[in-house]
């Protein structure tokens, strides 16, 4: 091979290994800002769905403590909850809602509480059913950011 093709050639090869550690990087920066942004919103929407169930159990527990009766629309709202938790949550984060739902039906046959008895209940921390729910959801969500 003659001498004056070889400073083409390597000009050649330069400039392609340029182009394709060009191309890499930013493959590669794109690759992780989508990867960033799924996560964000798997969280996002995971958050949504556990502060709907917060919500909808705490106010279920509530009637619970001072009615008999359940209104059987509010189960079912708690139920779908659960349901789309199964769609996307961890066994552990979907058992402690169960355990959550149990105990609003476990409370449902119990007494009913008066002023006084729920005053010293909520004085005394005894019950706060939604805290291994909400533990384990933070525990979850810590998991999906350390992905």
């Amino acid at each position: 091979m003659s001498t004056v093709y070889l400073p083409a050639i390597a000009a050649l090869a330069g400039s392609a290994i340029g182009g394709l550690t060009s191309f890499a990087s930013a493959w590669l920066t794109q690759y992780r800002q989508d990867r960033a942004n799924r996560l964000s919103g798997e969280k996002a929407r995971r958050q949504k769905l556990y502060k709907q169930f917060i919500d909808e159990a705490s106010k279920l527990y509530a009637d619970a403590l001072v009615h008999d009766q359940a209104e059987v629309s509010a189960l079912v709202s708690v139920y779908a909850l659960i349901s789309r938790m199964r769609v996307i949550s961890s066994s552990p984060v979907i058992e402690k809602a169960e355990i959550v739902v149990q105990l609003i039906f476990d409370t449902y046959s119990t007494p009913n509480k008066t002023f006084s008895e729920l005053r010293d209940l909520m004085s005394s921390h005894a019950v706060n059913p939604l805290r291994a729910f909400s533990e384990e959801c933070r525990a979850e969500l810590r998991a999906l950011n350390s992905r």
